[in-house]
């Protein structure tokens, strides 16, 4: 059995806009405590990816604020409150204020993660 929060995450991210807490669970999941400062749509950093869009799926939570997903089926939007499911395929917009936490298979997000931190090292470059 596994467990983490926001404060017990092993791994953390802060940049500017943006605090992430990572833990990856004992069952192949990596859960993400997610906080946005900023709007930003991540459409650009995932150049590269099949159909330049992320190839993992999440489940999730929005705790404020609301999160847009873009996808070949058009866009969905999940405000706080909602909980949520997106396949692979798509590419996120995030609001300043949101918080989401979210479930990803461990695997399926390094390999994503790869391709989107490539891609933010060529732009602050």
């Amino acid at each position: 059995m596994s467990k983490a929060s926001r404060t017990t995450a092993s791994e953390s991210v802060e940049v500017e806009g943006y605090e992430g807490h990572f833990e990856n669970m004992d069952d192949g999941y990596t859960v993400a405590f997610e906080r946005y400062t900023a709007d930003v749509d991540l459409t650009p950093f995932f150049s590269g990816l099949p159909d330049d869009q992320c190839q993992c799926a999440h489940w999730g939570y929005v705790v404020a604020g609301k999160v847009t997903f873009h996808g070949k089926q058009g866009d969905e939007t999940f405000e706080a409150g909602d909980a949520y499911y997106m396949g692979p395929g798509h590419t996120p917009e995030l609001y300043a204020g949101t918080e989401v936490v979210e479930f990803s298979p461990t695997q399926q997000l390094q390999q994503t993660m790869e391709a989107v931190t490539r891609n933010m090292e060529k732009v602050s470059h």
